[in-house]
């Protein structure tokens, strides 16, 4: 149980460079003083003392804002940074080394008992805010973004992010065409689902994808030109930023000018 301890407040040193000294720790960061709670609480759980183990739970909630099950198993050197906000369920189970910050949710999906809660691998980090539901699997030396919503199974070393989660994979050729494209008619664009099933997006990338193909020919045609000894096509995009657009009807158009000069 010591070198237990011992372990879960010396890992904080290689996660936190705000850690200064033992004493700093020990005093100050509330995910330690969760997790030595839990460590008692474990115990007693264990040696069939599951109402005190409970109350111990609860006392360690009220005082630190991180709820962790007596139930629930987690390894060694698990740190939780800030901590506020996080809640480890009843048959969730947390490997060695792993990191999670405040408003973490290790969660169910269903009232029936049994395996309902995520079983995190070595190393895992988990941003804030992020939700694991579900009895899934992620694992060693997954990164889970701040925020993101995870209820599938995540590989070994992948990272996932976004609601719902989504594993962030290496850009296509073509999708780095549409990057291109994107930066150039100043558009920023954002996948919201992992199988692209928003049809604005699928509108969106499908009219990049042409400009792509629209502007290929144009510099073809372009190059044909010049070697017949005509002038380059000007492909610059116009800079529209300070446009205005002035009204089709001669008189709407004096008013505003005299609206402007006024």
């Amino acid at each position: 149980m010591f070198k237990l301890l011992r372990e879960d407040v010396l890992c904080v040193f290689s996660r936190d460079p705000a850690a200064r000294n033992i004493w700093d720790v020990l005093t100050t960061y509330p995910g330690v003083h969760a997790i030595i709670w839990y460590r008692v609480a474990h115990w007693l759980w264990l040696k069939g003392l599951k109402w005190l183990a409970r109350w111990i739970a609860t006392v360690a909630r009220w005082f630190t804002g991180i709820e962790i099950h007596p139930a629930a198993t987690i390894g060694r050197r698990v740190f939780i940074d800030h901590g506020m906000g996080v809640v480890i369920g009843e048959t969730a189970e947390v490997g060695n080394d792993c990191t999670l910050y405040h408003g973490v949710t290790l969660g169910g999906t269903s009232w029936q008992e049994g395996k309902r809660h995520p079983t995190l691998g070595e190393r895992v980090v988990v941003g804030a805010g992020a939700k694991i539901l579900g009895p899934i699997l992620i694992g060693d030396d997954a990164r889970v973004g701040s925020n993101a919503v995870v209820v599938k199974d995540v590989p070994s070393t992948k990272t996932v992010v976004g609601i719902p989660g989504r594993i962030v994979k290496k850009k296509t050729e073509s999708e780095h065409k549409r990057a291109k494209m994107a930066e150039k008619i100043g558009f920023d664009a954002y996948g919201i689902t992992a199988n692209g099933d928003d049809p604005i997006e699928k509108a969106i990338y499908s009219l990049l994808d042409h400009i792509q193909v629209q502007d290929e020919k144009i510099a073809l045609l372009s190059a044909q030109i010049q070697k017949l000894g005509g002038e380059a096509v000007d492909m610059a995009m116009p800079d529209l930023s300070g446009a205005v657009l002035e009204p089709d009807d001669p008189e709407q158009a004096g008013h505003l000018k005299k609206k402007r000069n006024s």
